[in-house]
């Protein structure tokens, strides 16, 4: 008898704690959510962090606050949430690099982006451009292999960062067309940018920050780095279609949450964040920054952030890249 009242104790406690967790699924956000973007305040994921959350706040019901947990690409941010609670108030807003190019550059990692957290849902992508000034001495992407090849001196190129996405697509494209070029790794797209207008680097893969420039003519876009051509500029394009296979990678940002946050959460996340991406306003704002929403679920952005990491990882090993 004892024997079987323990075991209807047991079950009873284990259906009672059943509950208490699926009425809490059921009850959130009962608190505000907050955000934490790993990047600086002002730039491109701080605006697409702002724009989706105050949307959130609205399907939610509850306050979407976002801050900023800058450096080490992300790594801060991701590293933080991956130490609070499981529960869906704690996300980051963070590039899939975090879980596909940081553990190949960063010898030490406070946390584990495979296993400690895991995407929620996209916030957006931003395409690569293959971009030179004007006077540039080619016409399109043949023109400017071509006179890469026969260059004396190796073509220099700029990117936001040794390790960055516009190193690694540089990379491989200058691989894949065999030619030869030299890198000059700025602090951030915007330096790069600058010096780009000024002459003292020959081309970038650039993450759309030239677009006002490409508009204004004062640069010229060869190619998209993508698996489509962007709508910001419907004329550019692919690689792809050029004739480099495999050159069709996208920088996408993402809302990650705790590993372990109930799934119920996770997909009440997705959906806000889904019918945020599908405002005209925020829309409107997306096209001002050069990046498009992409409504998609979370396995979709994972299998994103698989396949960059199968591309990217082997290129950094073989260059020996490091962050800085």
């Amino acid at each position: 008898m004892k024997s079987l009242l323990a075991r209807l104790a047991k079950a009873g406690t284990i259906f009672l704690a059943m509950a208490s967790t699926a009425s809490a699924q059921q009850a959130w956000p009962a608190k505000p959510v907050k955000v934490y973007v790993g990047y600086p305040a002002g730039g491109l994921a701080d605006v697409m962090a702002r724009s989706v959350a105050q949307l959130m706040s609205e399907t939610l019901g509850q306050p979407v606050v976002v801050d900023n947990k800058p450096g080490a690409n992300g790594n801060l941010a991701g590293e933080f949430i991956a130490k609070q609670p499981a529960d869906g108030y704690s996300l980051c807003l963070c590039s899939t690099v975090i879980e596909s190019v940081n553990p190949f550059l960063y010898e030490k990692m406070g946390f584990d982006p495979l296993a400690d957290v895991r995407p929620a849902a996209a916030t957006g992508r931003i395409q690569a451009f293959l971009v030179t000034k004007p006077d540039f001495p080619a016409s399109k992407v043949a023109d400017f292999v071509a006179h890469a090849k026969a260059s004396s001196v190796p073509l220099t190129y700029g990117s936001a960062g040794a390790g960055s996405s516009p190193h690694l697509l540089a990379e491989m494209f200058k691989r894949s067309a065999n030619f030869k070029a030299t890198h000059i790794p700025y602090k951030g797209a915007a330096p790069a940018i600058q010096d780009l207008l000024a002459g003292h680097v020959n081309f970038m893969f650039d993450p759309g920050l030239s677009l006002p420039h490409v508009k204004a003519g004062r640069l010229k876009a060869y190619a998209v780095v993508s698996g489509s051509r962007s709508a910001l500029l419907p004329d550019t394009p692919t690689l792809t279609e050029l004739g480099f296979p495999g050159l069709d990678y996208d920088t996408w940002f993402a809302l990650y949450v705790r590993s372990g946050t109930p799934q119920a959460i996770v997909n009440r996340i997705n959906e806000a964040v889904n019918r945020a991406l599908a405002d005209p306003s925020l829309k409107a704002r997306y096209r001002e920054l050069g990046a498009e929403p992409v409504p998609m679920s979370a396995a979709d952005i994972k299998a994103i952030a698989q396949r960059e990491r199968a591309a990217f990882g082997p290129v950094i090993r073989e260059l020996a890249i490091k962050a800085d």
